[in-house]
């Protein structure tokens, strides 16, 4: 059985809350027409630090997960697939809510794909922060670029009339998966924690973080469906 880290757990639970938070602040503006500007400043920053926690977190889990050696790749790939199943499913339920801007290949399609093509690089440690930087770099590059076509969404180019609810492409956001590939080879070598910290998992602030962490895809999965209910009983309360 992999050992669990509380403070991993805890800063994934800390990412949860923050992504519902934006999300309800999402759903006032679509819902009631609120004007709470969420495409730049404070929301903006907000949004990116949520998704980046998210994803740093992917990467340091899967160094955590590959100290035993000789990982078999098809662990990877069903593993990887059956989070991009789960967003193939976010992709219909949006189609079905949002149809002129459901999620095509949002946050938990880029996990599956992560999970998948991060065997390639497991075994390179350190040099993950080299090549994280490569990938966010490329990312940036890309973001400047419109093309006439949508079928290369998943690598970050997309066309000017491109626009989801949740879009995460491979560049540059799968850079910050290696960045935390790199940090937990350097944090948590030989299934131990490389530093001191307190235990402060006792704590029930850390406790109730550390859950919410533990449970964070199914949060993820049910949490959306939750808000739009919510939104819509309050819409025919007043």
């Amino acid at each position: 059985m992999k050992k669990r880290f509380w403070e991993i757990d805890f800063l994934r639970g800390v990412a949860i809350i923050m992504m519902i938070i934006f999300h309800s602040l999402w759903g006032f503006n679509y819902f009631y027409k609120f004007d709470i500007l969420l495409s730049s400043g404070f929301w903006k920053i907000f949004q990116i630090a949520t998704a980046s926690l998210f994803l740093f977190l992917v990467g340091v889990s899967l160094a955590v997960s590959n100290i035993k050696k000789n990982v078999h790749f098809i662990k990877y790939l069903k593993r990887g697939l059956k989070i991009f199943l789960f967003g193939l499913i976010i992709t219909l339920i949006t189609k079905f809510v949002f149809p002129n801007n459901f999620v095509i290949f949002g946050i938990l399609h880029l996990i599956g794909v992560s999970i998948i093509i991060s065997y390639i690089f497991r075994k390179f440690k350190y040099l993950n922060l080299i090549f994280g930087t490569i990938f966010i770099t490329i990312g940036m590059i890309l973001k400047n670029y419109v093309v006439n076509f949508n079928w290369l969404l998943f690598l970050g180019l997309k066309s000017n009339n491109f626009y989801s609810i949740d879009y995460f492409p491979i560049f540059p956001w799968f850079g910050i998966v290696l960045i935390g590939l790199f940090f937990g080879n350097l944090l948590y070598s030989s299934s131990k924690r490389n530093f001191k910290l307190k235990n402060s998992s006792e704590n029930l602030i850390i406790k109730f973080g550390c859950f919410l962490g533990k449970k964070s895809l199914i949060i993820y999965l049910l949490h959306q469906i939750v808000l739009y209910c919510i939104f819509l009983i309050l819409n025919i309360a007043f």
